[in-house]
């Protein structure tokens, strides 16, 4: 069996995934990764202009061999730009994102998505060295380019200035790759499945899409079911030693005390943890008018706006559920922005204003994100400045009493996330059951639907904006249930 780039990688990382790719792909778990690739591509689309329009394209969808053909009637027409440049030797295949391709050598540009250089790049650049060197071309340099995740648009985008380009060529081993190879194509021409075992490549440089393949003969709960920031390094330790089971960990490791309660309920069935003090302090601090805000947003990897940086959050959507009295009415507002061309943040924050009078009191769940996005929306947009900075001031997290363990039941699994949250605290309410929602479930959904609304037609974007507004809708009117419970403590 043959090897390409992405093969080789994989295998680099864990033998045993790089088999399961080939011989059971039907076991790996989807990872949601749609808009990890859908980035991926467009900032490989960007590349491709590093020096200049006038560069070649070898056609994919041609197939290997006529990729092979092309490159070879190119490379003779130097000096050239060759994207997608495809080399072939003994087996071991790869496509060169961006080839120099000058008189008296090359140059390898392998473009990343990422804002910084790991160590799974680096082999990946060698595998492609060592093929071209074998194919017998003498390869100058290799690159390495990655976002500038500090790089600012303003105007025209920048092309020079968006990407860092870092050369490699000293880091490359070689001959490390020749022997990387045999093994890995010995893994793949075997029938039988590597006895490998877990280890922090599970997790790291990717998470595994065959992981909960792998754990599936492991007892139920395990080491691996630990929430409470038990990090996966400290879990496949505790495995290693054979302390895999919540007993085994209660008896012989050291955890934080979050995850020793966590256990501890799961052993003892334990009634649920309720401390009302803490609770009746956090509930003391709330006045009203009392506003329960959630935002939606989506990243882009090349930014479209001005004032804006890569992976930035862009915020186009919130909900807002709010009483003006204590026992009041509930109120709902809510904003989506039908402007797909401009920047959704300004009609969003100029309608927020007047939504939220200055010195309410705003709850949130998890306020690290929306206060970051108010910060940021602040520097954007001068005008609002003083009032979004005064709701951001005013921003009382309501995940405090789970993340603080105040409020804890077993179905949480160690989790204060506000989607284990709500059914442990509300099972079988079909009014808070994200699955009962059409076309929108979660977050990611709620930003790539907002990205699909320009190329729909009306009659699908009056459909799909209705789902999601009740999807947003959802995750304040939960914080509304989830207050109402804590006030009934």
């Amino acid at each position: 069996m043959n090897l390409s780039k992405s093969r080789y990688t994989q295998g680099i990382t864990c033998k045993k995934k790089l088999w399961l790719s080939c011989y059971k792909p039907e076991e790996a778990e989807d990872l949601g990764n749609d808009s990890v690739l859908e980035n991926g591509n467009k900032i490989g689309d960007l590349a491709r202009h590093l020096f200049g329009d006038n560069y070649i394209l070898i056609d994919f969808d041609k197939g290997i061999q006529s990729m092979l053909d092309e490159t070879k009637k190119y490379l003779k027409e130097k000096p050239n730009i060759i994207c997608e440049a495809s080399f072939n030797y003994d087996g071991n295949f790869c496509s060169v994102d961006v080839l120099k391709n000058d008189k008296d050598c090359v140059e390898i540009y392998e473009v990343k998505s990422s804002t910084e250089i790991s160590d799974i790049y680096i082999h990946d650049i060698s595998y492609q060295t060592w093929v071209l060197k074998k194919c017998g071309l003498k390869v100058k340099k290799s690159f390495i380019v990655y976002v500038n995740n500090h790089y600012v648009k303003n105007g025209e985008l920048n092309i020079n200035k968006f990407f860092n380009i870092k050369d490699v060529t000293d880091l490359l081993d070689l001959d490390k790759v020749e022997n990387n190879i045999k093994d890995l194509k010995e893994v793949l021409n075997s029938k039988d499945e590597p006895n490998i075992d877990l280890s922090i490549s599970c997790h790291k440089p990717y998470d595994c899409p065959f992981f909960k393949y792998c754990i599936k003969k492991l007892p139920s709960p395990n080491v691996f079911d630990l929430g409470w920031n038990v990090r996966f390094d400290k879990k496949i330790e505790m495995y290693k030693r054979g302390n895999i089971t919540y007993k085994d960990i209660i008896n012989k490791e050291v955890v934080n005390d979050k995850a020793i309660e966590q256990i501890n309920f799961e052993l003892e069935n334990d009634k649920p943890k309720i401390n009302e003090n803490n609770i009746k302090k956090l509930l003391n601090t709330f006045k009203y008018p009392l506003y329960f805000l959630d935002f939606e947003s989506y990243q882009s990897s090349i930014p479209t706006i001005d004032g804006t940086r890569p992976y930035q959050q862009i915020c186009f959507q919130y909900s807002l559920h709010y009483y003006l009295e204590e026992n009041g009415e509930l109120f709902h507002k809510e904003y989506l922005c039908d402007d797909y061309e401009g920047n959704p943040m300004y009609g969003l924050c100029r309608q927020l204003c007047e939504d939220i009078p200055m010195n309410s009191c705003v709850l949130v769940y998890n306020q690290t994100f929306e206060k970051a996005r108010l910060r940021e929306m602040a520097e954007l947009f001068p005008e609002f400045r003083e009032h979004l900075l005064n709701i951001r001031d005013n921003i009382i997290d309501l995940m405090i009493p789970f993340s603080n363990q105040d409020y804890y039941v077993k179905d949480m699994g160690g989790s204060y996330s506000i989607k284990k949250v709500l059914p442990a605290l509300f099972p079988n309410d079909p009014s808070l059951d994200y699955h009962n929602l059409e076309q929108v479930h979660k977050g990611d959904e709620a930003s790539n639907s907002y990205l699909l609304l320009p190329t729909l037609s009306y009659e699908e974007q009056k459909t799909l904006r209705k789902n999601m507004l009740k999807y947003c809708e959802l995750d304040t009117y939960a914080m509304v249930k989830i207050f109402e419970k804590l006030k009934k403590i």
